[in-house]
């Protein structure tokens, strides 16, 4: 009797072995498909040839709204679209091989399954029903697929029937959420190239349109404010406006820097002098800002470093803060270190009045500036998303001089 039930397991796992090879054969075949549709329908097709008793089959997706939908199916009554009923579900939340099964029907393979009473559920069940769950979860959540079988005139479940169920549950599943994941993707990049145009397109707008009529505004308010007196009314008045008009073209240029940022991430930073980049900006920062003293030493700065075309909106805002939110005269003077191998920082300390501890996170946000500022809120943010968009850092602390200190940490080429 023993050899007998030793031939009998070694038949049923002989049996597995091969059917499990025609699947693998199968999902070769189904992870090239292009939609979920069309691996429900190949699985509908193949799952009678390939597994034992000519089941017929019914597909069931899990969403990331942990909802479950019928994809296709080869049973009377079930259409797709379907909820696809509590034994799904059952196995779905316990997350294992689960088979229902008439009474009379002997289960000669439990390893790892769970096997559930018809009348538990309240199901007029002829038959067998074995469902198969693979399911993958995220931080979105769950996805995958749950393969249902269903034998009208089993009398006894063997290994070659349930191991296989799973087998081919877990090839669905895996080329189901590939496929989703990829509809996923394509719709964010079209998401993203949409949302890219759209802000192409208020950049010109504001650029050509609404810049071009505040140069005017400016240019006018600038000859207003020397034509009046500042104690009076009407030189209050002009010089609010000439500020305001400033403040906007500032809003402006920062708008064109989001976008060019925008640009550049497709690619990588690339290796670039920082020395030349520097002594231009101190050129042309010096030039604009008569009370402004930078001290700079070239030799200094010759290393390459991984960046992109805006670093230097970064160290002409940064320079540019320097002289705007300080009275009278203001010195700043630029230092390089190297903290780590591999890396380089470009220091800049001033000797204004300094930036409070309290409020140093707040002005690298989007939109926040500090309580004396005239500005848009938007250059110290903008200048961290572009750091950190190299690869680096920015911070800012109390310099030796009694002002601030900015650090540009990026990576050495």
């Amino acid at each position: 009797m023993a050899s007998d039930q030793q031939s009998d397991d070694q038949s049923a796992r002989e049996r597995t072995v091969k059917t499990a090879g025609r699947i693998v054969k199968y999902s070769r075949e189904i992870y090239h498909l292009e939609s979920v549709e069309e691996v429900a329908n190949m699985t509908l097709e193949a799952a009678p040839h390939f597994i034992d008793g000519h089941p017929s089959p019914t597909v069931v997706e899990i969403r990331h709204d942990n909802d479950l939908r019928v994809l296709g199916s080869m049973r009377s009554g079930v259409a797709i679209g379907d909820d696809p009923g509590e034994l799904a579900r059952t196995a779905y939340e316990s997350n294992t091989v689960t088979i229902c099964a008439e009474p009379g029907v002997e289960i000669a393979y439990d390893e790892n399954v769970s096997i559930v009473d018809p009348a538990e559920y309240g199901l007029d069940h002829s038959g067998v029903t074995i469902a198969a769950p693979t399911v993958y979860s995220d931080e979105v959540g769950d996805s995958g697929a749950i393969l249902l079988l269903h034998w009208s005139g089993l009398d006894r479940v063997e290994e070659f029937h349930v191991r296989p169920v799973d087998y081919l549950a877990e090839h669905v599943a895996t080329a189901i959420v590939n496929i989703r994941s990829r509809e996923r993707l394509e719709r964010a990049r079209n998401d993203l190239a949409k949302r890219k145009e759209m802000v192409e397109v208020y950049d010109r707008l504001l650029r050509h349109d609404l810049g071009n009529d505040l140069q005017v505004i400016t240019g006018f308010s600038d000859a207003v404010v020397s034509m009046v007196d500042e104690e009076d009314q009407a030189g209050e008045y002009a010089e609010k406006i000439h500020r305001t008009a400033r403040s906007a073209a500032e809003l402006i240029d920062n708008v064109g820097d989001t976008v060019t940022m925008l640009k550049e991430e497709e690619g990588q930073p690339e290796a670039r002098d920082i020395e030349p980049i520097l002594t231009e900006v101190v050129e042309n920062v010096d030039t604009k800002f008569e009370a402004l003293t930078v001290e700079y030493d070239p030799a200094a700065f010759e290393y390459e470093v991984y960046t992109g075309d805006l670093i230097d909106s970064v160290l002409t805002n940064i320079l540019s803060n320097a002289a705007v939110h300080n009275e009278g005269a203001v010195s700043v003077r630029l230092f390089a270190e190297e903290p780590a191998p591999g890396r380089v920082v470009i220091g800049m300390a001033d000797d204004g009045k300094g930036i409070a501890e309290a409020i140093r996170d707040e002005i690298f946000e989007m939109g926040q500036k500090g309580p004396d500022s005239d500005g848009t809120g938007f250059g110290l943010g903008l200048a961290r998303t572009l750091v950190e968009s190299y690869g680096g850092e920015i911070t800012v602390e109390d310099s030796e001089y009694g002002g601030a200190e900015f650090k540009i940490t990026l990576e050495r080429a």
